[in-house]
């Protein structure tokens, strides 16, 4: 199998990756029964023999060795030491290597220019270390993974700098990409401005973009409490849970509720998204789908690479008695907006391509099944009417019996674009805060102008899709 490493970029990107290394160790586990270490495991986790001072990788060799000690594919990078000193006093200290982690102590300021030009730089050299480090660890490294937020100094400036550096570096190794995007009504001020700086380098550099916007993840975590609340009554709609098996609480896994963090549960969506886009790196199945093959089958055009996200059941570590939902009924909410992981309308878009990604006990007719029921109800554009992209891992989630992670590249994000460029121009109109961004050397104010022109074209793109009317070929004429 191949081993991806993940980078982990400011507070968000952080403890997100704290969320999906806590839910990756529990998926495995209830998986490997035995306690060894095969090539599942070895996806994302290391061997490592830690009587020695520099750890030495044990290796998967014919996978029915015992596991040692796990190490986390992952490179943890934040300008703050808050929240690494918080991961490295917690209950996974032992799972991140300590030669993987740079911090600073004064942060970027929600600043996107000292992140990307100032510490982008000056961390350069430890920055590569860190990254050929993790991946001369792995025998077929085949993607990175960089979990940042849009909003914030680190996320968005260290975070695109690592990008551009990976890019440089292993031009070959795929970037994926999930950004977080700030709500609308987000208490960091220059927000927009640090996104659409961001964005540049997302449209310009990655492979995959996974936006999520806090906005939607707070809408989910709502009608989880709600479902929580209700004791399972009430509509059916947002019951995220559904098991016949007991789900460990945080309770139950040796976490205390005083030691949950206020973002845990938003934080458990987005980590559950990965978890269910890498299972078929994972697992095996019968329709496996690798990393590769999402980017080929989804993204027909290199800067149309944003794909939205939406996945059921809706993730969360509770312990709720709610009956299963309907196989099919699952299909149905994953093109719910309920669902999605943004708070866009596909419906009203086109849909350029569309990926199904399920676990556990579904059928391959079971899919094709639903894409027949679904389809008349999709807008799919005239050329690719039949661009679905199937996956089919026979691992399920912990405490349920099948999931379905949807992964649509449509038009309709052009509207999310252009509510961002909206309120990036009513304060680039006023020349708002510009100072603090061209006091930073290397920043140069036509940065923001060509940010500002790239997601423009971007949005134009998306629109242009929309608008054009197919080619109906001439008929044929009889001579006369």
């Amino acid at each position: 199998m191949t081993q991806s490493v993940v980078v982990q970029v400011g507070q968000c990107g952080n403890q997100i990756g704290c969320r999906f290394w806590d839910l990756a160790l529990r998926e495995h586990a209830a998986h490997n029964k035995k306690g060894l270490f095969d090539e599942s495991l070895g996806s994302f986790f290391r061997n490592v023999d830690s009587r020695y001072a520099n750890p030495r990788d044990l290796g998967v060799r014919d996978g029915r060795s015992k596991i040692s000690s796990l190490k986390a594919r992952a490179v943890l990078v934040d300008m703050e030491e808050g929240v690494v000193n918080e991961l490295l006093s917690g209950s996974l200290r032992d799972v991140f290597d300590h030669q993987q982690l740079l911090t600073d102590v004064s942060g970027c300021g929600n600043n996107w220019a000292v992140g990307h030009k100032l510490y982008g730089s000056q961390y350069k050299e430890q920055l590569t270390e860190a990254i050929r480090r993790a991946a001369e660890y792995c025998d077929c490294l085949q993607c990175f993974f960089i979990i940042h937020s849009m909003g914030g100094g680190t996320g968005s400036g260290v975070g695109t700098a690592i990008l551009n550096l990976l890019e440089d570096t292993y031009p070959d190794v795929y970037r994926f990409v999930t950004a977080v995007y700030p709500s609308a009504d987000d208490d960091v001020v220059t927000s927009p401005y640090n996104s659409v700086l961001a964005m540049k380098q997302l449209t310009d550099h990655a492979d995959c973009v996974l936006p999520v916007e806090n906005q939607a993840l707070i809408d989910i975590c709502s009608k989880i409490s709600a479902a929580q609340s209700s004791g399972g009554g009430g509509k059916r709609t947002y019951h995220p849970i559904t098991t016949t098996k007991k789900v460990p609480t945080r309770s139950q896994r040796g976490t205390s509720s005083k030691d949950e963090k206020p973002f845990d549960a938003m934080n458990d969506i987005v980590a559950s998204l990965l978890l269910n886009l890498t299972s078929s790196s994972r697992f095996d199945g019968s329709l496996n789908v690798d990393l590769n093959e999402i980017c080929t089958n989804l993204v027909p055009f290199p800067r149309l690479h944003y794909l939205v996200s939406s996945q059921t059941p809706l993730y969360a570590l509770s312990d709720l008695r709610i009956p299963p939902r309907r196989l099919d009924q699952m299909f149905s909410d994953a093109f719910s907006r309920d669902y999605q992981l943004l708070k866009a309308d596909p419906k009203n878009g086109l849909y350029v391509a569309c990926g199904l990604i399920c676990r556990g006990q579904v059928e391959i007719s079971d899919i094709r099944r639903n894409i027949d029921r679904l389809r008349p109800s999709l807008n799919f554009i005239h050329w690719n009417t039949d661009g679905w992209k199937t996956g089919l891992c026979a691992v399920a989630p912990v405490g349920h019996p099948y999931s379905l992670l949807t992964l649509a590249n449509n038009t309709c994000l052009r509207h999310n674009f252009g509510e961002l460029k909206d309120r990036f121009v009513k304060l680039y109109r006023r020349k708002a805060h510009i100072h603090h961004y061209t006091s930073v050397d290397g920043m140069e104010p036509e940065i923001f102008s060509e940010s500002l022109e790239s997601l423009t074209h971007l949005i134009e793109e998306y629109h242009q899709l929309e608008t054009k009317i197919p080619e109906i070929p001439p008929r044929l004429e009889i001579a006369r």
